[in-house]
């Protein structure tokens, strides 16, 4: 009986794994995307309202660290030349 219940809850925490790590790959998507549009705009070309959230955006992205970033622009497939946008 406890045999059987490891199992299942190994199966669950399997289950909930891939969960987690295919939400990572859709929020690094995201933020690669996100890296990229700040890193191609220029804020003096944006209504105060958009400058404010491009500025939030970037100190959000600036905060991340190095391998996560790198991460989220190979997940857009950014500076890899194979236009992933």
């Amino acid at each position: 009986m406890t045999g059987q219940m490891n199992q299942q809850e190994i199966a669950m925490l399997r289950e909930e794994l891939e969960m987690l790590m295919g939400e990572r790959s859709n929020l690094l998507k995201v933020v690669g995307a996100a890296a990229v549009l700040v890193a191609g705009t220029d804020a003096r070309n944006l209504p105060p309202e958009a400058a404010e959230a491009a500025e939030m955006l970037s100190k959000c992205v600036n905060d991340l660290s190095e391998e996560t970033l790198k991460d989220a622009l190979e997940a857009v497939h950014a500076g890899t030349g194979r236009g992933g946008l």
